[in-house]
């Protein structure tokens, strides 16, 4: 009886250890509570592992707004044989596009001939929505313009699709969403932002505070909308952040979604219709990874809150 009791015992610590370990990987190693969050949407995990840390409601369909441009970058580097220095026209369609709508701008020039590498950084930094049209029109296929750009959110959405991204559907190229059928999870953005982190060229691109075009006239210099890795007094500076892509608009709020890398280890978070993008995102990252050299708190004085951007 007495052998028979030791031996369900170590059963059952052989299954406990096994869930723990389990339990552990995917919760920092304080184990403190999460911070509460203001966003709708929330997902924070371990971007080596895919483990999640924690979230909220992580399965919610919600609008994006320019975090969509994250997928357009993801599928124009992962182009066959893709030709960074190629150049593309821009056209004045692009730009009466982005006054039409009110969208953010890199600043195009008509007939200007950026590389696919500058619209890149126009896209991903300034969060240009012209450099956005102009990549979708460039690398999709079709007669016209708008069968390019039609094709182009096809292969969004096939992409999706490939990457078990269940809960997103795109119907646009930069997230203004034309039917409001421009809709994603927490958790299909945590897994898109994984598979683009991936991407040298994309993890150098995003954190990058401002890029230069080294002096061509028909090319403005951009500066990234994202306050975490832009220095103080313009930005938080947050240690270690490694950008990823803001987006606003009036249906889906304010979005962020952002990396961070402290003591190797490294995080990406999404944070949907979120008011306190910013904080939100610092309080999460200094939960799993540990206070950083500034504290959320000291990042908020000296001078008060840095002033958050419309993108």
């Amino acid at each position: 009886m007495i052998a028979s009791l030791m031996r369900r015992a170590r059963g059952a610590l052989a299954v406990a250890l096994t869930t723990g370990a389990l339990f552990t990987a995917a919760v920092p190693a304080h184990a403190a509570a999460p911070p509460a969050l203001t966003a709708a949407g929330a997902m924070l995990v371990d971007a080596g592992t895919g483990a999640v840390l924690t979230s909220k409601a992580p399965d919610t369909k919600r609008q994006m707004a320019s975090t969509t441009k994250i997928m357009t970058a993801v599928v124009v580097t992962s182009q066959p044989g893709l030709d960074l220095d190629r150049k593309v026209t821009v056209k004045q369609e692009y730009l009466d596009y982005v006054y039409r709508k009110g969208a953010s701008s890199a600043q195009l020039k008509a007939g200007a001939t950026p590389t696919v590498r500058q619209l890149l950084y126009a896209m991903l930094l300034p969060s240009g929505c012209d450099a956005a049209y102009a990549l979708a029109d460039a690398f999709g296929t079709g007669p016209t313009t708008a069968g390019r750009t039609a094709d182009f959110i096809a292969r969004m959405n096939a992409k999706a699709k490939a990457l078990g991204m269940t809960g997103t559907v795109y119907d646009s190229f930069d997230g203004i969403s034309p039917t409001g059928n421009n809709l994603t999870t927490p958790r299909d953005l945590a897994r898109l932002t994984r598979q683009a982190m991936a991407v040298p060229l994309l993890q150098s691109v995003v954190k990058t505070t401002a890029y230069g075009t080294g002096g061509t006239s028909s090319l403005a210099a951009w500066s990234n909308t994202n306050l975490l890795v832009q220095p103080r007094p313009t930005g938080y500076g947050y240690p270690g952040a490694l950008g990823v892509k803001t987006g606003t608009t009036t249906a889906a709020g304010k979005c962020l979604v952002f990396s961070v890398s402290r003591g190797g280890r490294t995080v990406i978070g999404v944070l949907l219709n979120d008011e306190e993008r910013y904080l939100d995102s610092m309080a999460l990252s200094d939960w799993a990874l540990g206070p950083a050299t500034g504290s959320r708190t000291a990042l908020r004085g000296g001078g008060g809150p840095v002033p958050d951007v419309l993108d």
